[in-house]
């Protein structure tokens, strides 16, 4: 059985905690209406503008999904993240206790009365080692309210156990975020824990104030204040071409240094003529079958290399080797996978854009964002409990 009753910090379990051992740490729960809403961001950017503030910030995500592994320790990537951008010297077990891998929920559902208290006493006890020595800690939830009640561990119940009031992220809009933050409300309500108010996460630049009013009106018959409105910064949304590799498995065959942002994506079904003016766009990700060596022998220029992320070579095709050789001495970024072009462009158009630590265009901009757009001092009433 995956979940047992031993301690992740070496300890055997004497009694199960019915409540965390920490009670007078201010606290405060980010969750969020769905998944990619932006926590993350948000998480972020309120650990820096807190620590801005002179404050000893402490973090925790009690459920992991998206896991990665940190030496002996599966735990979730965000935590990964935050802690290599601000080193909280927090161990990484008490900042992500619990991993959900593929048959997590199957054990645990095995034998849910002798499972359940134990998981809910390794998630109060890592919130208490993260707690230790901080003045406030940032708990970030996992996906919508309910997710984690398949095995009572749902963001509603997490944040009642640990005495959060919770901040929610939503997309902006009016209408869709008004509703959605009402039924993620309903179910923490259910819970007996409180929300405090809204971010809207990814709105127009231009309509801020537009959003802020007709939103803040449809929130306020909620009883939520909206705490910020965050605008949309593009260079969030895009990829780098290390993640593009990653989510199409392809393999390198030149890669210069630096990081380029994909900000766009074609498919090169195109003479060399027509690619030229398809590429007067910097950030263009060109996918082509690696058997065009005509178009890919034009595109062999410094000019096009400023302007184009990389090359993705599609089809398991490659160039002759002159061809290869002539774009990489331009300085342009290759790739090449099995797949066929048209499913390849797919698979990153739907891909989800994660933040990494090597993102060093987007961090400073989610320091920014919270920074100038989010109401810190609300947060801060909302965190004392």
């Amino acid at each position: 059985m995956a979940i047992s009753g031993r301690s992740r910090f070496g300890q055997d379990t004497p009694g199960l905690l019915s409540r965390p051992l920490n009670r007078t740490t201010p606290r405060i729960f980010v969750a969020a209406t769905r998944m990619n809403d932006g926590k993350t961001t948000t998480c972020l950017g309120l650990t820096a503008a807190l620590r801005a503030r002179g404050l000893k910030v402490g973090y925790i995500k009690p459920i992991a999904q998206r896991i990665v592994q940190s030496g002996d320790d599966q735990v979730d990537e965000d935590t990964l993240l935050l802690n290599s951008l601000f080193s909280l010297d927090i161990p990484m077990a008490a900042m992500s206790p619990v991993a959900i891998g593929p048959d997590f929920t199957r054990q645990f559902l095995e034998d849910p009365a002798a499972n359940g208290p134990v998981l809910l006493d390794r998630i109060c006890r890592a919130f208490d080692r993260a707690a230790y020595g901080k003045d406030i800690i940032v708990v970030e939830g996992s996906g919508h309210a309910g997710v984690g009640s398949v095995f009572g561990a749902s963001n509603a119940d997490n944040a009642r156990m640990l005495g959060c009031r919770v901040v929610m992220v939503a997309a902006g809009g009016i209408g869709k975020p008004v509703d959605e933050l009402a039924i993620n409300q309903a179910l923490f309500r259910q819970a007996g824990v409180e929300v405090v108010g809204a971010i809207l996460n990814k709105v127009q630049p231009d309509k801020l104030d537009f959003i802020r009013d007709y939103a803040g009106r449809g929130l306020r018959r909620l009883g939520l204040p909206v705490l910020g409105v965050l605008p949309l910064r593009e260079n969030l949304a895009y990829p780098n071409l290390s993640q593009v590799a990653e989510e199409t498995h392809a393999r390198w065959l030149h890669r210069p240094r630096g990081n380029r942002r994909v900000r766009r994506v074609i498919m090169g079904a195109m003479s060399a003529r027509s690619a030229a003016e398809c590429l007067s766009k910097p950030g263009t990700l060109l996918i082509v079958s690696g058997d065009r060596e005509k178009l890919l022998g034009a595109l062999a220029t410094p000019e096009a290399a400023k302007s184009l992320a990389g090359i993705l070579l599609s089809n398991g095709l490659l160039p002759p080797e002159p061809v290869v050789g002539a774009l990489t001495a331009a300085g342009i970024p290759l790739l090449a996978v099995e797949t066929e072009a048209f499913a390849v462009t797919a698979r990153i158009n739907n891909m989800t854009v994660k933040t990494q630590a090597e993102d060093d265009d987007k961090i400073p901009l989610i320091r920014e964002l919270v920074a100038n757009h989010v109401d810190l001092d609300a947060i801060l009433d909302a965190a004392r409990v």
